[in-house]
């Protein structure tokens, strides 16, 4: 297996995938100030809207906003100017938009928000090559996360989400052109869940991540605070 070894640099992420408002606050202040960044997804903001967001960016967490959005270009260019008046750090796109889509939705960032960082959606963890080709694709996993990435780069694009399992294939090949982040990470121990592709943290820092996406095994735990602590440990 190649590796490029960013342990160290490798940043963490919870994933706040709960249906309570207020258990899911509860549970970014018994993280701990260790804790910097937070995913907010489609589940929770499409429940609790705008207000959600500049509630955990109050918090003192950088936001990561994860609404894959998927359209047609000019409705994603202009939904990327809508977002970008929320206090985000990152937010996701589908890659198999297409060019011209997240060209669009570059452009769109780089006048409203230049620091915030879009990230390309490649192909979903929840996803191997079966079922891929349920749906048409006739390429492996990781081939079709390799044309993504391509696409993407050619539209100007800077962050994907990807498997770790890709993670070191995309660096190795694109170098330090994108910012990767890894969902589907498990530390040693804990239920997969629903993650069909999934890596220790300290592996998929050492695969070339640059952050990875944490969330059942964090606020499951009787203790969040000593689970993240023990990740960041462990990229240490």
């Amino acid at each position: 297996m190649k590796m490029v070894d960013q342990i160290g640099n490798c940043e963490l992420i919870l994933a706040l995938d709960i249906d309570d408002r207020s258990e899911a606050i509860q549970l970014v202040k018994r993280s701990g100030d260790s804790l910097t960044w937070v995913k907010i997804g489609l589940q929770m903001f499409t429940k609790y809207g705008p207000d959600y967001v500049r509630e955990i960016s109050d918090l003192g967490k950088k936001v990561f906003l994860d609404l894959k959005l998927h359209d047609i270009p000019n409705t994603v260019a202009k939904a990327v100017a809508s977002v970008c008046e929320l206090p985000i750090d990152m937010l996701t796109l589908h890659t198999c938009g297409g060019k011209e889509m997240m060209e669009r939705a570059v452009k769109s960032q780089r006048e409203h928000k230049p620091e915030l960082q879009l990230l390309g959606v490649t192909v979903l963890t929840s996803m191997d090559d079966e079922a891929l080709a349920g749906i048409g694709v006739n390429r492996t996993a990781a081939a079709q996360v390799s044309a993504l990435t391509a696409l993407a780069g050619e539209a100007g694009m800077s962050g994907l989400v990807c498997s770790p399992h890709e993670a070191a294939q995309v660096k190795l090949a694109h170098g330090s052109q994108f910012k990767l982040v890894t969902p589907g990470i498990r530390p040693p121990g804990a239920d997969a869940g629903d993650q069909k592709r999934i890596m220790t943290p300290r592996l998929a820092a050492a695969q070339g991540a640059d952050f990875i996406v944490v969330g059942r095994p964090i606020y499951q735990a009787k203790d969040p605070e000593s689970v993240v602590k023990s990740i960041l440990g462990d990229l240490r």
